[in-house]
C-alpha cells in the first residue's frame, strides 16, 4: 500500500507535523501557551463562564485531559473557577483579562498558520479537502 492511501499515517503525521510547526510559531511570537492551550483559550473567548463538560464535549476532549489543561492555565493566571451558584458539584470555568491577551496573541499566528496551509491550492480543493475531514470526524 503506498504511504498516499495510508490516510490515518497521514493525518496523524500532519497533525504532528502541524502542532510542532504552531508551538514554534507560538514560542517566535512569544505566545506562551500551547496550542491546546490555546484552543481551550479560544472556546471560552466564545463561551466563558462554561462547565468542565462543556468545555469537553467543545473541545472533543475526556474530561480528564481538561481538568489538566485547567490547573495548568490556572496556576498560570490565565483562567479562574467559580462554583456553580446552581449546582455546587459543579464550577464554572471564566477566562482572566490576562487569559484573553494571551488568546488575543495567539490568535493571529494560528490565522497565519491556517492561511498557508491553504496556499497553492483552490477554493475548490479545500472545500473538498473539508468535506473529506469532516466526513471522516464524523464516522468517528
Amino acid at each position: 500500500m503506498a504511504v498516499e492511501d495510508r490516510l490515518i499515517y497521514l493525518i496523524s503525521k500532519v497533525f504532528h507535523k502541524l502542532m510542532t510547526n504552531l508551538q514554534k510559531a507560538f514560542s517566535e511570537a512569544g505566545v506562551e501557551v500551547t496550542p491546546v492551550q490555546a484552543m481551550l483559550l479560544f472556546y471560552l473567548q466564545k463561551k466563558d463562564g462554561s462547565s468542565l463538560t462543556e468545555i469537553s464535549s467543545g473541545l472533543m476532549l475526556e474530561n480528564p485531559t481538561v481538568t489538566g489543561l485547567i490547573d495548568r492555565l490556572e496556576k498560570l493566571g490565565y483562567v479562574k473557577r467559580v462554583d456553580d451558584p446552581d449546582d455546587r458539584r459543579v464550577y464554572l470555568i471564566f477566562l482572566t483579562e490576562k487569559g484573553n491577551k494571551v488568546a488575543n496573541e495567539a490568535l493571529p499566528v494560528v490565522k497565519k498558520l491556517n492561511e498557508q496551509m491553504k496556499e497553492g491550492h483552490s477554493k475548490n480543493e479545500i472545500e473538498s479537502f473539508k468535506k473529506v475531514l469532516m466526513g471522516a470526524f464524523n464516522k468517528f
